[in-house]
């Protein structure tokens, strides 16, 4: 498993013969209006045009620093993937001439023999315009894979803190990516997203063997400052007794080969 981060939420993921990205967003803006809204301070890890084939998509909620609409459109024409997400974005998507599969949390997308997508609860909002606030379903998501699932969280608030505890029953978690940003600068949380605390919690409740902070770094969304997650995500982890080679973030562009589970993985992992 050969993971990428290219920017914000999207991840490029390499294993079992599958290119998997979670939203993907190349807009130099988060914002419907061109020249408003906030502007991406990093520049994708990777060129749209260096992208390998992609097989599947996976698209957390319609916010436009998760879904991108010209890159859709560019990518459904040129590698048609499958590509899954919550109930009534599919709508939206079938509009721009793209085809998707959508399900409720809970549902299941059958991608071959041995993986599947399954959707996750998450705590989060959505809306494209002024007039549909909460019409489509936000999500996240696990693919069960040999060797260990992957999790993707999308984008999530605390919640009631038990989203982690219910993905971690579809088995053993080898991989999980989390969000870790747009709190605010003295590190609390918003109601709709989570921060490092919180995602250090979630990897814990997981049992996962990796993780990989995302949400962070490339669009002003909250008053942080942009590169202060990770250094809130380090002090977390510091006082979770959890090593940070386990739990990492990347430079844009920058890699990371997934290690093998551990033979006990089905318990929780060593700190």
């Amino acid at each position: 498993m050969l993971v990428t981060w290219i920017g914000h939420s999207t991840v490029l993921i390499q294993t079992q013969s599958l290119n998997v990205l979670t939203d993907p967003v190349w807009a130099d803006r988060d914002s419907p209006v061109k020249g408003i809204g906030p502007l991406r301070v990093r520049a994708p890890g990777v060129r749209y045009a260096d992208l390998p084939h992609i097989d599947l998509v996976l698209l957390s909620h319609d916010h436009y620093d998760h879904m991108d609409e010209h890159l859709l459109r560019h990518l459904w024409a040129r590698d048609h993937p499958l590509i899954v997400t919550g109930l009534g974005n599919d709508i939206r998507l079938a509009s721009w001439g793209i085809a998707s599969q959508a399900r409720d949390w809970g549902g299941v997308v059958h991608v071959r023999p041995g993986i599947d997508v399954l959707f996750d609860r998450a705590h989060h909002w959505s809306a494209r315009s002024t007039d549909d606030k909460n019409k489509t379903l936000w999500t996240g998501f696990t693919i069960t894979l040999p060797g260990g699932n992957l999790y993707y969280a999308g984008d999530t608030g605390p919640g009631d803190m038990r989203w982690g505890t219910e993905a971690a029953r579809h088995g053993p978690v080898r991989f999980a990516i989390l969000p870790i940003g747009a709190i605010h600068a003295d590190g609390k949380v918003t109601g709709n997203h989570i921060g490092p605390t919180e995602a250090v919690t979630a990897f814990d409740q997981l049992h996962a063997g990796t993780a990989l902070g995302v949400h962070w770094g490339t669009f002003e969304l909250t008053d942080e400052p942009i590169d202060l997650p990770p250094t809130l995500l380090a002090q977390s982890l510091a006082r979770a007794q959890i090593a940070p080679d386990r739990f990492r973030v990347l430079e844009a562009g920058g890699q990371w080969s997934i290690p093998p589970l551990a033979p006990s993985s089905s318990s929780p992992a060593p700190r």
